[in-house]
């Protein structure tokens, strides 16, 4: 499975919840799979999905989900330390894994080598950490919403991109309907 397959599986599993999309195509294929008011897509901060969902998170009792991708995380490894340090049950990060920055041409990262997310989360001191297989991400994630313990998500799966259009929507529209979500 790719990215948007996995996207498209879960959806009807985040709809309940306030969902932080990570940047470019991840927030575009979520936007276009299944839109939302309690998705808040990404336009611009690359590696931030984790630490602003941890925020909003902090924040309320909602369950927030943050989906990050592997190249994301690796750009902004101090999202881990913070996370282990900061427990939020109502938490989840949910790092989909293809082991390339998807949204700058499918470069690969560390992680399709030696370096291990779910490994560097553990070592952060993060204690639920699960690492899956794309095919069984819904499942894990449902288990992970039932626990009502902040878990970290590594789902493993392959590179690829599906041709898509930039959302058209205002950022600050996305921003305010999100924010009304969240006060709901």
């Amino acid at each position: 499975m790719i990215r948007s397959e996995i996207l498209r599986e879960i959806a009807p599993i985040l709809r309940d919840h306030l969902v932080i999309c990570n940047i470019g195509l991840p927030s575009q294929e979520l936007h276009m799979i299944d839109d939302q008011p309690t998705n808040f897509y990404m336009l611009g901060t690359m590696g931030l999905s984790s630490s602003i969902g941890l925020g909003v998170a902090l924040a309320q009792d909602k369950t927030v989900i943050s989906i990050d991708g592997d190249g994301s995380v690796l750009t902004n490894f101090g999202t881990l330390p913070t996370i282990a340090n900061n427990v939020a049950d109502n938490f989840i990060l949910l790092i989909v894994d293809n082991g390339s920055y998807g949204s700058t041409g499918d470069q690969p990262t560390y992680t399709g080598k030696k370096t291990s997310l779910a490994a560097v989360a553990k070592a952060c001191g993060c204690e639920n950490v699960i690492e899956c297989q794309d095919k069984d991400t819904g499942k894990v994630l449902q288990e992970a919403i039932d626990s009502k313990k902040m878990t970290i998500i590594v789902s493993k799966c392959d590179s690829g991109n599906i041709k898509l259009p930039v959302i058209t929507m205002d950022p600050v529209v996305i921003r305010d309907r999100f924010m009304k979500s969240v006060q709901a």
